[in-house]
């Protein structure tokens, strides 16, 4: 299939809020791919793509940007495989070869495939097929039911071999996708509340337990051999040889661990989440420790527990991993869950999700038997620039660059901006068409893509603290930033300094 049927089904999809219509534009595409393309498509359609991140950054991405071709010719397996020749090129001259490879693949794609090529290889595409979408467009695509469609992918945690299998496989053979230990399952995820007390109304009673604000991970074992899991189910056993050591001394023969790790300081308050991170970026060990801490667990020598509720898990967890159990109390009272989150909040942890002790292990799912509670931080900042949009937002200003007040001048000019992030979140219509004929008005130069502004308009913007980055200046960037209004009633000289955003570090 060629990229440019790819592409424009995503920005047919990007550009409808309709869940049905976005089902029936992903489903079509599917019945016309090729088996050998279909995994691959899967991956790129949720902005996953099955070789992962193959490191290229912005820099790499901006060099190897030429001329368009005139006429698309890419083809899905062109992109996958030049995906694949970044992904293994490593080695002395691997840097030369891998832009080379860039080069070519850029050059061979018209304009609408470089964004799209650009947004697959930096993180940053938004197509609008979000995974619980596909999964129905491939029920839809292989004429199967959907929940089946559905357990498969959980199972075997890896949506583009499910759809491989359920396009062309049987109902027998899709239906006999199970729980393997050593195989990752996709996690389940928590919807979000304002307030513990609000997140109980729903849930019922509940194990009301601290969100860590470190890396997730899921963990096997099987006799003596371990594997450790991320997020996005990539192992990174051999960089987390102490969650190894601590999973070996459990008194199991094989399980499946859910949980979180991260560093501790030498009061055993969380360290800064890029500190954990960091640990998950390079093959040595670090001097950084990690702890580990389980909140669930799956399976228990041959054993499966993922229909079992959540009362079962935990004092499966309790019996068998005590002194790694993320702190929590199980509760019906309003007031103790409250209190839970204040003392998360005060040992220095994100907040507090809480779980109704009868729900199953629904992997893959953002549903309403888990909702995590955490405080929101808003900040004025000052829109440096804009970025054109994509999909639906396609002749819009879409994504805004934030700058934090330096009245020192300590990052750069006295009075002056440092850029701290981007975010396209939280922008209604209104404000998209706003914006657009604004930044326009206060344009000072602009490239294909951006729109350099004025630095007068000051916007209100949630995050859920910051990070260390050495992407920006100020040597932080936003986490999670997403905007709540403009403030016509404030200055840009009243904006939140870079140092106030600064102090958010943990020292």
């Amino acid at each position: 299939m060629l990229l440019d049927e790819l592409v424009k089904t995503t920005d047919a999809v990007a550009s409808t809020r309709s869940r049905l219509a976005k089902v029936d534009a992903l489903a079509d595409l599917l019945r016309r791919l090729e088996p050998a393309d279909i995994a691959a498509v899967v991956g790129l359609l949720i902005a996953r793509p099955r070789q992962g991140r193959v490191g290229i950054g912005w820099r790499g991405m901006t060099a190897a940007m030429g001329e368009p071709a005139a006429e698309p010719s890419l083809t899905v397996a062109d992109l996958d495989a030049a995906l694949e020749r970044l992904l293994v090129t490593a080695g002395a001259g691997s840097t030369a070869e891998r832009a080379a490879t860039l080069r070519l693949l850029t050059a061979a794609a018209t304009e609408r495939e470089q964004a799209f090529i650009a947004g697959v290889l930096l993180g940053e595409l938004r197509t609008g097929a979000l995974e619980d979408v596909l999964t129905d467009a491939v029920a839809r695509a292989a004429d199967r039911p959907v929940d089946a469609v559905r357990r498969a992918a959980m199972l075997s945690g890896d949506l583009g071999r499910t759809a491989l299998l359920a396009i062309t496989g049987t109902a027998a053979e899709l239906d006999a996708v199970g729980l393997v230990v050593g195989r990752p399952v996709q996690p389940m995820l928590a919807a979000t509340a304002a307030s513990a007390s609000a997140a109980l109304e729903v849930t019922g009673e509940a194990s009301v337990e601290y969100k860590l604000d470190g890396a997730r991970i899921q963990v096997h074992r099987v006799g003596d051999e371990v594997r450790i899991y991320t997020r996005t189910l990539a192992e990174v056993t051999h960089r987390l040889p102490e969650v190894v050591e601590v999973v070996r001394g459990l008194p199991v023969r094989d399980v499946i661990l859910d949980g979180e790790t991260l560093a501790l300081d030498e009061d055993g308050g969380p360290r800064p989440f890029q500190e954990t991170m960091s640990r998950f970026g390079a093959d040595a060990a670090r001097a950084t420790v990690l702890h580990p801490w389980f909140f669930d667990v799956l399976h228990i020598d041959g054993r499966d527990l993922l229909d079992e509720p959540l009362a079962t898990r935990i004092g499966v967890l309790e019996r068998i991993a005590p002194g790694h159990r993320i702190p929590g109390e199980i509760t019906a009272d309003a007031a103790v869950a409250e209190r839970v989150s204040r003392d998360a909040l005060a040992a220095g942890h994100e907040g507090v999700v809480v779980k109704a002790v009868g729900s199953a292990y629904a992997a893959g799912r953002r549903g309403s038997n888990w909702i995590k509670v955490k405080p929101v931080l808003t900040y004025d900042l000052v829109v440096l620039a804009c970025e054109w949009g994509s999909g639906r937002r396609t002749g819009f200003l879409s994504n805004l660059h934030l700058g934090a007040l330096d009245p020192a001048g300590e990052f750069g000019e006295p009075g002056g901006y440092v850029m701290v992030g981007k975010t396209f979140k939280g922008i209604t219509d209104v404000l998209l068409r706003w914006q657009t004929e604004r930044f326009q008005e206060l344009e000072v130069r602009r490239t294909a893509g951006t729109v350099w502004v004025e630095p007068v308009t000051v916007v209100e913007i949630a995050i859920d603290g910051v990070q260390q980055s050495s992407r920006y200046p100020g040597g932080i960037a936003l986490r999670f930033a997403r905007v709540k209004r403009y403030r016509d009633d404030k200055t840009a000289a009243e904006a939140d300094t870079i140092q106030t955003l600064r102090a958010l570090l943990r020292p």
